[in-house]
């Protein structure tokens, strides 16, 4: 996706309503709050009192004023100060104050390629020894989150607030239509094709005119095909990390999928952001669908009996054939992040340092994370989906939870791990690929030409 568009971004701050059904009804593509952004306290600067600026929009605005509130009671000496804004004014704001040593103590973002940046600029302090203080903190988060707040080995951001994993989403009643099971390799996948076509039944839905539901369908081929190191050698600027053998084979085989008819006709002219692609779906038009978690939510309030009916099934996506990748691994978006200005005061980032500590990811944020149908990036949440009653809804939550914490690898979706100006063009290039105007050896060097920029 576009880094400076808000569908499936946004929700990685912005998914969801006050209670359980309206989190869960929330898809990634409506954007922020239409509510003004609101200041609760002086915002940038140095040497003022520690300062920190999110995002509007709920519930995941009021669960982050309650951390801050629960803070500065118990710290009246040292209180935060917070600013809030909507998505796109926050992405800008905070760009340009950051850059002129005037941005906020504490530094919400998405980790990845805005954190890389920031780094590189000399913006952020090293967590690395401090975090590895924090013992308890540090081991009750998914191991597979650190990996975008991770920039040359060294921790620059501490994991945060929810994950949100891609999952290959199926409709059981097509399956019952064709005498089929869902597929548990890609060969399987392939074999299903010829098979839902001809029963009237497009075999994949996709969104294609949105280009990152295309990037979706890749990031899983390059990690079953060639492992996780494919994609982290293109990250880490590696000269052709495009050309790697694997890549290439994954993306033959996108090539091949296409050309077989895998997708509904006409892809290439459907948007995520209008949720055409979701209710091909569950009007059952289309048999299965790659999508972000995000989708449950709008499945379940727009789908009829869909999802409560029990005809929705959904699995990590299958293995490849001979292929390296473990079958665990995920991608999509491992959490948010929270990092400190280096140029802040000592004061202020010793305050920022005890506030991560102590009330982002505490018992009282876990548990508001949960009611509000999202998973938490930590360990304990688990704990907390008894309370879910809703049968559907817990069987969902459980196996979210279940992919994100067995994740060996969870790999950022890669428009948010690459720098704006690789993922524009990656964007583009997956578009080309996609409508076959391009081979998989031009891909590979389009996107060559543009690795570390």
């Amino acid at each position: 996706m576009d880094p400076n568009t808000t569908s499936r971004r946004t929700f990685l701050g912005l998914v969801g309503g006050g209670a359980l059904a309206a989190g869960l009804a929330a898809c990634g593509s409506s954007g922020p709050s239409s509510t003004p952004g609101s200041t609760t306290g002086a915002g940038g600067g140095t040497g003022s009192g520690a300062t920190y600026w999110f995002l509007t929009g709920q519930p995941q605005q009021g669960i982050r004023e309650a951390q801050v509130k629960r803070f500065n009671d118990a710290n009246p000496n040292t209180k935060i100060k917070t600013t809030e804004f909507q998505n796109d004014a926050f992405k800008q704001k905070i760009k340009t104050a950051i850059g002129a040593g005037q941005g906020p103590t504490l530094i919400w973002g998405w980790g990845g390629g805005g954190l890389k940046a920031y780094v590189e600029a000399g913006q952020v302090e090293d967590l690395t020894d401090w975090f590895n203080q924090q013992t308890e903190l540090k081991n009750s988060i998914f191991p597979s989150a650190f990996t975008a707040a991770t920039v040359n080995g060294k921790l620059y951001a501490v994991p945060g607030e929810t994950v949100t994993p891609i999952v290959l989403f199926y409709d059981k009643r097509a399956f019952e239509k064709i005498g089929a099971q869902p597929p548990q390799s890609w060969g399987d996948i392939m074999d299903l094709v010829p098979k839902f076509n001809d029963k009237g039944i497009a075999p994949f839905s996709l969104g294609g005119q949105s280009r990152w539901t295309n990037m979706m369908w890749l990031e899983f081929l390059f990690d079953r095909i060639g492992g996780s190191e494919v994609f982290q050698n293109i990250y880490d600027g590696k000269k052709d990390g495009w050309s790697d053998p694997s890549a290439l084979k994954a993306l033959e085989e996108m090539q091949k999928l296409i050309k077989a008819n895998g997708f509904v006709k006409g892809f290439s002219s459907i948007t995520a952001d209008s949720n055409a692609d979701q209710a091909l779906l569950y009007t059952g038009k289309a048999a299965m669908m790659l999508h972000g978690a995000w989708t449950y939510g709008n499945m379940k309030a727009s789908g009829g009996d869909f999802v409560t009916g029990g005809h929705l099934g959904y699995m990590n996506f299958p293995p490849v054939d001979g292929g390296k990748g473990d079958p665990t691994d995920t991608v999509g978006n491992p959490g948010q992040y929270m990092s400190i200005s280096s140029k802040a005061s000592q004061a202020d980032k010793d305050t920022a340092k005890k506030f991560i500590a102590n009330n982002t990811l505490d018992d009282a944020t876990v548990d508001a994370w949960v009611k509000s149908g999202n998973i938490p990036v930590v360990k304990s949440a688990k704990d907390k989906l008894s309370s879910i009653t809703d049968k559907n809804d817990n069987a969902w939550l459980n196996f979210v939870y279940d992919t994100a914490a067995n994740a060996k690898n969870f790999a950022q979706s890669w428009d948010q791990a690459l720098s704006p100006t690789q993922a524009e063009t990656l964007l583009d290039n997956i578009a080309k690929l996609f409508q076959l105007s391009i081979s998989p050896q031009q891909f590979a060097t389009n996107m060559n030409a543009v690795i570390g920029q």
